[in-house]
C-alpha cells in the first residue's frame, strides 16, 4: 500500500511540473539579431554593477579594470567608488579613476547594501541597522536600529543620497531617511508590511516624487502617500512613467501618482528585465523571447533569442545573461 501510494505521489508530482504553463506567443516575427557571447561569465550582481569571472566590474556602460577583493561580494557604485563587502563586515570601497584611492572598514558584521557620496559612507546591514560613517576619518557618525529581517528578496537597494539627506531602503519594506549634518533619523516611511520578502527593491525619484517598491507594493511619496499593489517582477522609468512587470505576465505603465496609462497581458509570461530604449520598451522573457513594445503598449513584436540560466544584469541598452548579450544599440 505504501509503494503505491508513493508512486502516485511521485506521478502527481512530475504530472504537475509537465503540465506548467509557459508562455508561447502566436507570432514570432524573427530572431533577434543584435546577440552574442563575451568572454567571461558574470559571476555576481548588484542593483547597479554586475562582476565577471576575473572579478572584474561591469557597469552599465561597459568593463571596468577595477578588481573585487576574492572574500568579497559587490555591493554597487556611486560617486566614482566601486563598494564591496566580506560577509564579516569588512567593507572595501575602491576609486575607479585611480586604483590606488582606497579605503576599509572593519564593521564586524553582514554588509547588505553600503553607498558613498562626498565623506560619508551609508551602510544597511543584514540585520537591518542602519549607520552612516565619515570616510576621511573612518568614523561612526550615527546608527539606527531596524527591525530584522526575516526572508528577503535578492534585489537590495543600496542607500540613495539627496543633499544633505541620506534614504535608507530597508530589509523590512520602510523608507528611513536621515540627515546628514544634524546626524539624525527624520522620518519613516512603511512601503508594505508583508511578513517575508518584504525589503525594498527598487527607488527612483520620477517628477519630485519618491518612488520605492517592495515586492508587493509600490510608494508614491511628495506631499501625500500612494500605496498600489502589484506581484512585482522588474520596474523600469522613462522620463515620463514608470512601467512595471508582473507574476501575472503584465505589462503595465504608471503616472508617477500610480495611476494606470496603460497596460497589456502575455499569459503565463516569466519576464527577467526590462529596458527603454529610444521610442521602444524591450522585455526580455524567460523561455526565450525578446518583446518590443511601443511605449503607449499598443504596438508589440516577440522575436525569438536563445538564452541560458545564469546571472542577468541589465544595462542601459543591454541585456546580459550569463555569458551572452542582447544588445538595442
Amino acid at each position: 500500500m505504501k509503494n503505491i501510494l508513493l508512486l502516485f505521489l511521485i506521478a502527481f508530482i512530475f504530472g504537475a511540473c509537465s503540465s506548467k504553463e509557459v508562455y508561447e506567443p502566436k507570432i514570432v516575427k524573427d530572431d533577434w539579431k543584435f546577440y552574442g557571447t563575451k568572454k567571461e561569465r558574470i559571476v555576481d550582481v548588484s542593483s547597479d554593477v554586475a562582476m565577471l569571472e576575473s572579478r572584474k566590474v561591469l557597469l552599465k556602460d561597459g568593463v571596468i579594470e577595477t578588481k573585487v577583493e576574492e572574500s568579497h561580494r559587490l555591493l554597487g557604485s556611486s560617486d566614482g567608488w566601486i563598494v564591496s563587502s566580506s560577509i564579516d563586515g569588512e567593507l572595501t570601497i575602491n576609486y575607479i579613476e585611480d586604483a590606488s584611492m582606497k579605503k576599509t572598514f572593519n564593521l564586524k558584521k553582514t554588509i547588505a547594501a553600503a553607498s558613498a557620496k562626498n565623506d560619508i559612507l551609508a551602510v544597511l546591514f543584514a540585520d537591518n541597522e542602519m549607520a552612516l560613517y565619515s570616510i576621511s576619518q573612518n568614523s561612526l557618525l550615527v546608527k539606527i536600529q531596524g527591525s530584522p529581517p526575516v526572508v528577503v528578496n535578492a534585489k537590495i537597494v543600496n542607500p540613495y543620497f539627496m543633499k544633505d539627506l541620506v534614504v535608507f531602503l530597508t530589509l523590512d519594506g520602510k523608507i528611513v531617511i536621515v540627515n546628514v549634518k544634524l546626524k539624525k533619523k527624520l522620518r519613516t516611511v512603511i512601503v508594505s508590511s508583508e511578513d517575508n520578502f518584504n525589503n525594498i527593491i527598487d527607488f527612483k525619484v520620477v517628477d519630485s516624487k519618491l518612488i520605492a517598491s517592495t515586492g508587493n507594493k509600490i510608494l508614491s511619496m511628495a506631499e501625500k502617500e500612494i500605496r498600489v499593489s502589484y506581484e512585482i517582477r522588474n520596474i523600469a522609468y522613462d522620463d515620463i512613467y514608470i512601467y512595471i512587470t508582473t507574476k501575472q505576465g503584465e505589462i503595465i505603465s504608471l503616472t508617477p501618482d500610480l495611476q494606470v496609462n496603460a497596460k497589456v497581458k502575455f499569459p503565463f509570461a516569466h519576464f527577467l528585465g526590462l529596458i527603454m530604449h529610444k521610442d521602444k520598451i524591450y522585455a526580455l522573457e524567460k523561455e526565450g523571447y525578446i518583446i518590443e513594445l511601443s511605449k503607449d503598449l499598443l504596438k508589440y513584436d516577440v522575436y525569438e533569442v536563445d538564452i541560458e540560466d545564469g546571472y542577468i544584469f541589465v544595462a542601459d541598452k543591454i541585456f546580459y545573461i550569463d555569458d551572452e548579450y542582447i544588445s538595442f544599440e
